[in-house]
C-alpha cells in the first residue's frame, strides 16, 4: 500500500505534510520513470497552488522534462487535455473539496485516467530515493489549451439550454469561470455564486459541501435547477427548483435511465459504491439495470468500469463518470447532461427521480490514527453486533477517510431514527479509543 497516496492522489496541510520539498521529489520521479516526459501541470485557485506547481515543474525540468502550464482549471481538463494531447503524464495540484490549507497532487497517465495503486507505490520508491539531474527542460504557459476543453464540454450535449434558469456555485475554486461560460455559451440564463476565484476561500461555506447557499439561490431567483462543486470540480451536487438536493446517487440514477432508454448503457449495469442507497441498487433493478459495487473512490469506480467496459458510475459524493466523454469524475460534464435530460423530456428533477431512498444516517469523526481505531477490538465488537441487529434490512459501513483524518460512518436502515442511533452509537465508542 502506497505511503503518500490515499484514495485520491496525494493530500496533505501544505506547508506540513506538503511540502515544496515533496513536490519537487514527485515530479522528479516521474523522469526516473520515463525518460523526458512531457507533462500538463493545472491547478485550482488555492494560494498554495503557484508554489507547489512550480516544485514539481522545477523537479520535472530537473530531471530532463518539459512541462506545459495551463492554470487555473478544473481537475477533468487535465485529464482531456492529457489523453487528446498527448502529453506523458497530467498533474492536477488541488485539494478538492478540502479547505484552503489543505492542498493535494492528482497524476494522470497518457490515457487520460488517474495512475493505479500500482503505479502509485512504484512511483514512491523514486521520489524516496535522491532525486536525478539531467539536461534541463523548459516550461511553457499555454492557458489557451483550455479553450479546447471548453468546445469538449460544449459538444456533449445535443441541445441549446435556451429558457432554463440555472445557479452555479463553484465553491470559489477551478469552475469559477469556465461553468457560468458553457452554461452561457449554450444560451442558459445563469445566476453565480461563489465564483470569486479567491483561493482563500475555496470551499469555505460554499460549494457542494454546503449546499444551504445554493437551496436559498435557487428558491431566491426561481431558478431550475442549481449546480454546486468543490474545490476542482471533479464532483457536482444539484438542487431542484423545489429546493430539494439531488446527491450523486440520485444523478447517477437519472442519468443511468436515460442512457439505458437511449441504448448508450452497454450491459444495462452501471458502477457505483459500497456508499451507493440500497434504494437506488433497488429503482436501478425495477429498470433492469444491474448496479456493481466497488470499494470508495472514483478511481476505483473507474477501474470497474473499464474491467466491464461499462459506459457510466459514480459516488453519492457527486463524483459521475460519463465514459464516453470522460476518464474521470466531472462536475461540469454532469451538469450539462442532467440539464439536456431536463431540455429533452421538459421533467423537473423530481419528476425524473423514481426511486425511494432507504435513510442513511452519515457521520464523520476526527481522528489523529485512523487505523487505531479501525484495528479496535471494542469498535469491532460493536460493529458486528450492530450488522447483525440490521441485517437483513439495513446496512453498516465504518472506514477510514482516503482523503482526511476521519472515520466515515455510515448506517443505512428502513428506520430513520435508528440509523442515527446508531450511528451516534459508533461514534460516541470512537471518541472514547
Amino acid at each position: 500500500m502506497a505511503d503518500y497516496f490515499g484514495t485520491d492522489g496525494i493530500r496533505g496541510e501544505y506547508g506540513k505534510t506538503l511540502t515544496c520539498d515533496l513536490a519537487f521529489a514527485v515530479g522528479n520521479a516521474l523522469t526516473q520513470i520515463k525518460a523526458f516526459p512531457n507533462v500538463l501541470i493545472g491547478h485550482d485557485t488555492r494560494c498554495s497552488a503557484d508554489a507547489l506547481t512550480l516544485a514539481l515543474a522545477a523537479g520535472i525540468i530537473q530531471g530532463g522534462g518539459n512541462v506545459t502550464g495551463v492554470g487555473v482549471v478544473p481537475t477533468a481538463t487535465i485529464s482531456y487535455l492529457t489523453e487528446c494531447e498527448k502529453f506523458d503524464y497530467g498533474i492536477m495540484v488541488t485539494a478538492s473539496h478540502n479547505t484552503p490549507e489543505f492542498n493535494g497532487i492528482k497524476i494522470f497517465a497518457q490515457n487520460g485516467r488517474k495512475i493505479s495503486d500500482s503505479e502509485e507505490e512504484f512511483l514512491e520508491e523514486f521520489f524516496k530515493s535522491n532525486f536525478v539531474a539531467c539536461a534541463c527542460g523548459r516550461f511553457f504557459q499555454k492557458d489557451g489549451l483550455q479553450n479546447k476543453y471548453f468546445e469538449h464540454l460544449k459538444n456533449c450535449i445535443d441541445v441549446d439550454l435556451k429558457g432554463l434558469k440555472v445557479c452555479i456555485d463553484a465553491s470559489n475554486g477551478a469552475a469559477c469561470k469556465l461553468a457560468p461560460k458553457v452554461f452561457k455559451s449554450l444560451q442558459a440564463t445563469v445566476f453565480k455564486y461563489a465564483c470569486s476565484g479567491d483561493g482563500r476561500r475555496i470551499n469555505t461555506h460554499c460549494g457542494c459541501l454546503h449546499i444551504q447557499h445554493l437551496v436559498e439561490g435557487v428558491k431566491k431567483n426561481n431558478a431550475d435547477v442549481g449546480f454546486a462543486y468543490d474545490g476542482d470540480a471533479d464532483r457536482v451536487i444539484a438542487v431542484s427548483k423545489a429546493g430539494n438536493v439531488f446527491d450523486g446517487d440520485k444523478l447517477l440514477y437519472i442519468l443511468a435511465k436515460n442512457m439505458k432508454e437511449k441504448g448508450q448503457l452497454f450491459a444495462n449495469s452501471v458502477v457505483g459504491t459500497s456508499h451507493t442507497n440500497s434504494g437506488i441498487m433497488v429503482g436501478l433493478n425495477r429498470n433492469k439495470i444491474n448496479l456493481v459495487r466497488t470499494d470508495i473512490g472514483d478511481k476505483y469506480v473507474i477501474e470497474a468500469m473499464e474491467k466491464m467496459n461499462l459506459k457510466l458510475g459514480g459516488e453519492q459524493s457527486g463524483h459521475i463518470i460519463i465514459k464516453t466523454h470522460a476518464q474521470t469524475g466531472d462536475g461540469i460534464l454532469t451538469s450539462l447532461k442532467i440539464c439536456e435530460i431536463m431540455k429533452q423530456s421538459g421533467k423537473t428533477l423530481e419528476e425524473l427521480f423514481d426511486a425511494k431512498l432507504i435513510p442513511q444516517c452519515n457521520i464523520n469523526v476526527p481522528v489523529k490514527d485512523k487505523m487505531k481505531i479501525l484495528n479496535n477490538e471494542q469498535l469491532k465488537n460493536l460493529s458486528n453486533q450492530i450488522a447483525n441487529e440490521i441485517s437483513p434490512a439495513g446496512r453498516l459501513l465504518i472506514r477510514a477517510s482516503g482523503t482526511e483524518d476521519k472515520i466515515r460512518i455510515v448506517v443505512e436502515f428502513p428506520d430513520e431514527e435508528k440509523a442515527k442511533e446508531l450511528a451516534n452509537k459508533i461514534k460516541q465508542t470512537i471518541l472514547q479509543i
